[in-house]
């Protein structure tokens, strides 16, 4: 594993603009980054295949063990919230997607920071931004040497088919997001590509007509793909509604249980010392480490403080996890963080973000990668 510079496309902003990369600058700074990208071996991509595989069957054992021992208290969801819970996992409702945040330089075992169960983004970037680089490589090798472990278009499209959903999904997010509006188009376009008819609502659209959600035109919303986090909805007035609808939810409800960071503790607790796992407590100092804390239900690098570091944001009041403190690798000045997505339950590409801090926050940028 190893940061390559490289002098970016003189047209890079033109392409974004052709592929609807709404995003790839945020406040006058690229997002999207091509000046420099991460080069793997062959062998490491298989590795941090087989352990996002391992994470992710260790992560289904332990929701399945959160709900059949009634762990909402110690994961932070409310009693209101648990049936829904319960019920989404009891029906085996399927996963669309998930991302897990792994610490990894190239040796040993990739690390997992956390697990972005509920509303992932970063997809479209992963998936096609930097699949399009790599067709456009020109390092005086040849495109045709390189590969990317990338897979994601691919696998979404057929995720979507295996889902067995009604003809109609609708997708909704908070609209003023370009980020999320954007990843919601690009979800769109690949469950269109499945056959399905997917039009798009803002979250303030959906109605209530007393029995079921409904679109603009007043009819019923069967299935509902919602970029907008499962403990904000299960909050707000919109969601008491939920238990009385027929609506199918993706993701399905029961991935409020990985996406609470006291899942990690959890993890930690049915699998100590995995090699894939960093120790994790719901209570201070027992890691016998170095520390980090993260509210349960934190984003964005908001509200966390470990050695040297201390963050704003607006979820200081929640409770925490205290984890082991990894400190990112340095690669050229900069602190990688290895997004390894996982589609219908399996491993399906890479996306990196990194930033000049320690602290992966919403203003990091997005870099390309390739194995050979």
């Amino acid at each position: 594993m190893e940061r390559r510079r490289l002098e970016p496309r003189a047209d890079r902003q033109e392409r974004a603009h052709r592929m609807g990369f709404a995003f790839a600058e945020i406040e006058g700074e690229p997002y999207w980054d091509e000046s420099a990208f991460y080069r793997f071996t062959e062998a490491e991509v298989d590795t941090l295949e087989a352990a996002t595989a391992e994470i992710e069957r260790i992560s289904r054992e332990a929701v399945d063990h959160a709900v059949r021992n009634g762990l909402n208290g110690p994961l932070g969801i409310p009693d209101g919230a648990w049936r829904i819970v319960t019920k989404s996992w009891e029906a085996r409702e399927p996963s669309l997607y998930g991302r897990l945040d792994l610490r990894w330089d190239g040796t040993g075992a990739p690390k997992l920071l956390e697990y972005n169960a509920d509303t992932p983004t970063a997809l479209f970037e992963a998936a096609v931004v930097q699949w399009e680089w790599l067709q456009c490589l020109d390092d005086g090798r040849g495109p045709e040497l390189h590969d990317q472990f990338n897979g994601l278009h691919e696998a979404l499209i057929e995720a979507w088919r295996g889902l067995r959903l009604p003809p109609r999904v609708h997708f909704c997010c908070d609209a003023a997001s370009i980020e999320d509006h954007g990843t919601v188009d690009y979800l769109r376009d690949t469950a269109m590509q499945a056959g399905l008819d997917a039009p798009f609502l803002a979250m303030e659209e959906i109605g209530w007509n007393g029995r079921e959600f409904t679109d603009l035109d007043e009819q019923p919303i069967a299935a509902m793909f919602k970029l907008y986090p499962w403990d904000w909805l299960l909050r707000e007035q919109f969601g008491a509604n939920i238990p009385k609808a027929s609506t199918r939810w993706i993701e399905p409800a029961w991935r409020l249980i990985p996406a609470s960071k006291a899942f990690l503790s959890l993890l930690w607790h049915l699998f100590p010392d995995h090699p894939n796992l960093l120790a994790a407590h719901l209570e201070p100092g027992k890691t016998g480490k170095p520390e980090i804390a993260k509210p349960l239900w934190g984003r964005e690098g908001s509200n966390i403080s470990a050695p040297g570091i201390e963050t704003d944001g607006p979820y200081g009041d929640q409770p925490r996890v205290w984890q082991e403190y990894a400190e990112l690798p340095v690669f050229g000045g900069r602190y990688p963080v290895l997004g390894s997505w996982i589609i219908a339950g399996e491993a399906r590409g890479l996306g990196i973000r990194e930033d000049a801090t320690p602290v992966t926050r919403d203003s990091s940028r997005f870099v390309p990668h390739l194995f050979d």
